[in-house]
């Protein structure tokens, strides 16, 4: 059953993908998910090799400790439809969307690990999850709106 998971959030987060980089912004979607996909691999890695978490059922298993679909693929994902939807929001509503966001993730996650074998918290807790969640979120976010400020200023 849990395998029969991984393949529908795959299939779902392709049909995500799909949709989200056909709209403008292209640009900054496909950075945003560039960004978030490298910098949440590095902090799932240091998460996985101290087995604060464990991923007992995942694809490649073989050759990766951590689920590459979300680290790779759900999560950018999230960041992407993160970034949209507070493209033109206000510092307060960059943080509101962040932490609604990230509370969606907290959730599944939770849920997947009470009630699957996709993931398993050894010395993790929910609330590293969202606040690891939150903060790589509103990193990305921050770190977008001071690219495109740079590029505005750049263009003159």
């Amino acid at each position: 059953m849990d395998r029969i998971l991984l393949w529908a959030l795959l299939i779902i987060g392709m049909v995500l993908l799909f949709i989200s980089l056909r709209k403008p912004l292209i640009k900054d979607m496909v950075l945003v998910y560039l960004m978030k996909g490298y910098i949440s691999s590095f902090f799932g890695i240091i998460v996985a090799e101290e087995k604060w978490v464990e991923y007992p059922v995942r694809f490649l298993g073989q050759y990766f400790k951590t689920s590459i679909i979300f680290e790779y693929f759900l999560y950018p994902i999230m960041c992407v439809y993160l970034y949209r939807t507070s493209y033109r929001s206000s510092f307060l509503g960059i943080i509101v969307q962040c932490a609604l966001y990230a509370s969606a993730m907290t959730i599944l996650e939770v849920v997947c690990e009470k009630y699957t074998n996709l993931v398993k918290y050894h010395t993790w807790t929910w609330m590293y999850s969202f606040l690891t969640i939150f903060l790589l979120s509103f990193m990305v976010r921050m770190l977008m709106q001071w690219i495109n400020k740079r590029e505005q200023q750049l263009k003159g």
